[in-house]
């Protein structure tokens, strides 16, 4: 007979981790709302939410409060399992993403050591694009089962958007992955810490996925989905309470992780800029080192998400038609020279010419 090995000190730590990363999303999208209205305060010359709370820090658990009392309301014509189903696809494609990003190295515990990533795939980001393809059905689900014109027509709006910038996005990743050579997001935040940051060999490539980053988190000034000058409130024009609030989560999980995705795969990830990591290790201890590595990251990514607030209260919303225009005639065929670029590079580089 065969006998299966269980660590349960492993499953027990990776249950953990899962729990932390799941409690973090939360919160960071939870004060992200907050962020938002206090950035669009200070752009806009006003004061923001100042009431719930000293400087309205108390605001975001406020709404949450709202949202949990406030009536939940499916509408009569609707298909009520697929009209709960669509909320509940969009956050945990949302959450799912967070798996493969790595927080921070590794740390020692009680004699064992700790990775600070749920999973490290050798195909982490294909497992990025799986899961952000599959979060288009939260949107497509919810707009089609509200059994409302407009909802349905938003829901269109937003697969073909996200399908659209997906194509970009990915041939974006594909010269990237001539440089690094490996599909695992561990395996290239350890070759940036060793070297360059990816910013540096590819700035038109982060600039294409910044671009689509926006659109596929349907972001101003890519937010037609919820065009509500055109099309009421959007997909989610029929949703109230929690179900309401877990489209809006999703929004701002995505946000997160794809300012994650974005600090991962150009900006070193959890390397600390200026510092030579191994030497600061030896010096404070390496878990001590992991923790400034984490914060490290979420700097990174607190810049990230500031950048998402500070163009939504800047730069006004596109036609719909120009949003297609940009994907397909500008994003798609730069990404395809791009790509052809860093091919050429690539190869005269292995054939020994010094750059």
């Amino acid at each position: 007979m065969i006998y299966l090995a269980i660590d349960l000190a492993f499953i027990l730590e990776k249950l953990v981790l899962i729990a932390v990363i799941i409690v973090i999303s939360l919160l960071v999208a939870l004060y992200s709302t907050y962020g938002e209205r206090k950035v669009a305060g200070y752009i806009q010359d006003r004061l923001g939410p100042n009431r719930a709370g000293p400087g309205g820090i108390f605001q975001p658990f406020a709404d949450g409060i709202k949202l949990f009392m406030k009536e939940d309301v499916i509408p009569n014509s609707s298909n009520k399992f697929l009209f709960i189903l669509g909320p509940a696809i969009a956050m945990t494609m949302a959450m799912l993403t967070s798996a493969v990003i790595p927080w921070g190295n590794e740390i020692t515990i009680g004699g064992r050591t700790i990775s600070l990533q749920i999973a490290d795939i050798n195909i982490g980001i294909l497992y990025v694009f799986g899961v952000v393809s599959m979060g288009v059905y939260g949107i497509m689900i919810g707009g089609w089962a509200s059994n409302n014109k407009f909802s349905l027509l938003a829901a269109l709006r937003g697969a073909s958007q996200m399908i659209s910038y997906e194509l970009a996005m990915g041939l974006s990743i594909i010269a990237l992955l001539m440089i690094t050579g490996s599909l695992s997001l561990k395996t290239i935040v350890e070759q940036q810490s060793a070297g360059w940051w990816n910013i540096l060999y590819q700035p038109l490539g982060f600039l294409i996925f910044l671009i689509c980053a926006f659109a596929e988190c349907n972001r101003t000034p890519f937010d037609l989905p919820e065009a509500e000058s055109e099309l009421n409130q959007g997909y989610h024009q029929e949703y109230s309470s929690m179900k309401l609030g877990f489209y809006l989560f999703a929004e701002y999980v995505n946000m997160f992780i794809s300012s994650a995705l974005m600090s991962t795969l150009y900006f070193g990830g959890y390397d600390i800029p200026f510092v030579n990591d191994a030497n600061l290790g030896q010096s404070i201890g390496h878990n001590w080192l992991a923790v400034l590595q984490a914060v490290s990251l979420f700097a990174k990514v607190g810049f990230f998400l500031f950048f998402f607030m500070w163009v939504r209260w800047t730069i006004p919303r596109f036609r719909y038609d120009q949003l297609m225009k940009l994907g397909w005639k500008s994003l798609i065929p730069l990404a395809l020279i791009n790509m052809v670029i860093t091919g050429l590079i690539v190869l005269i580089k292995e054939n020994g010419w010094p750059f």
